[in-house]
């Protein structure tokens, strides 16, 4: 069959993507290979934070536009999505404290070592801490299944057990082998997460990536009465939130082992999951450091850090989210829509439109260009 579009993975980018573009009107199949709502990627678990950047402004501004999006997929859903809880920040040095001073003094605070842990004794604090009201958690499984339930509405099909075993360019169309028959498409829009390097080889240039193996536990509060927000500990990197019912998660950032998607056993690798035990004895008085639950998800992730956001001719790819990402799950869709619509690049080729019409460009940090370093 012959579709305007093919989303490659059913993910919270993908099922995003297949919802902002079927809302533009297009014919969209998706095309996943496990089944919806599985757990061998980086979408699925219950929780993911939302929390503007403390220090890098245009992290910060996307986050902030997104915002909005997260409300119109909950009253496109009737699910609630996003629970604004929330969120600090501690171990930044100086100059990064004066930043976030300046990007969110209006809305942000700053709380010494001290009148943080007052406030919030579950953790132990050694720096200032900047405080964001608007941060919280978003509800991830309940997002995805959302986005699907809304592109399905919209009319996006989507396939399960449909692995894409190559693609190739032919007579204006792109062909997707997979099981049963290829699919034909005008343009496809890879959002396949850590599977992007092996099914883009040849296909588009990318910047290398690393696929790794996470593994942040959930850890039993020693008290009801404790305040958990949404938190990131800068020093080492890691980071975590309350999550009803299953306790508080906290995960050392990007530290697991680099894994094979296809291979992964799902089992923590002993020395990182012994460091993750000792960090959180040391810095988290109010967990129970001999009560936990191990969990496991995959990140890729590029030489800066920086999602990959762009369109070579007739494929989009939108990955390398490295455990980030998940808070512009709607502005992803809207980014690939836009270039995949070719509206991104009118948007940018008018200068003299409001900034809000402009915004459907994705940053150039975010470009395929901007990794050729």
């Amino acid at each position: 069959m012959t579709y305007d579009v093919a989303v490659v993975g059913a993910g919270a980018m993908g099922s995003a993507a297949a919802r902002a573009l079927a809302a533009a009107g297009r014919e969209v199949v998706v095309l996943e290979q496990f089944t919806l709502g599985h757990e061998r990627g980086g979408s699925h678990g219950a929780t993911r934070l939302f929390r503007p950047a403390a220090d890098d402004a245009e992290i910060a501004e996307l986050t902030e536009r997104a915002r909005p999006l997260w409300r119109e997929l909950e009253a496109e859903s009737g699910e609630t999505l996003l629970e604004e809880t929330g969120g600090i920040d501690h171990g930044m040095g100086d100059a990064s404290v004066e930043t976030f001073r300046s990007l969110h003094g209006a809305t942000g605070s700053v709380f010494s070592a001290a009148e943080a842990a007052e406030r919030w004794p579950g953790f132990r604090f050694e720096t200032d801490v900047l405080y964001q009201p608007g941060s919280g958690r978003l509800y991830a499984d309940r997002t995805v299944h959302a986005l699907q339930v809304v592109a399905g509405r919209l009319g996006a099909e989507f396939r399960v057990q449909s692995p894409v075993r190559a693609l190739r360019a032919h007579h204006g169309f792109v062909e997707l082998d997979v099981p049963g028959g290829a699919v034909r498409a005008r343009h496809v829009v890879l959002a396949t997460g850590p599977w992007t390097p092996k099914l883009a080889e040849g296909v588009v240039s990318l910047p290398p990536f690393t696929v790794t193996q996470e593994q942040p536990r959930f850890f039993t509060p020693l008290s009801d009465e404790l305040e958990w927000p949404s938190f990131v500990h800068h020093g080492p990197t890691s980071y975590g939130l309350y999550e009803p019912g299953s306790g508080v998660k906290v995960g050392l950032h990007a530290t697991g082992p680099e894994v094979d998607p296809d291979e992964r056993d799902f089992q923590p690798e002993p020395e990182r999951d012994s460091a993750l035990l000792r960090y959180v004895e040391q810095w988290y008085p109010g967990l129970d450091p001999h009560r936990s639950t191990a969990i496991s998800c995959l990140y890729d992730t590029t030489p800066t850090s920086d999602f990959v956001i762009d369109r070579a001719g007739p494929v989009t790819v939108a990955a390398g989210f490295s455990g980030q990402g998940f808070k512009f799950v709607p502005l992803v869709g809207a980014f690939v829509r836009d270039l995949v619509t070719g509206a991104a690049q009118k948007s940018g080729q008018n200068s003299g439109q409001k900034s809000a019409q402009r915004s459907v460009q994705p940053p150039a940090r975010f470009r395929f260009q901007s990794f050729q370093r």
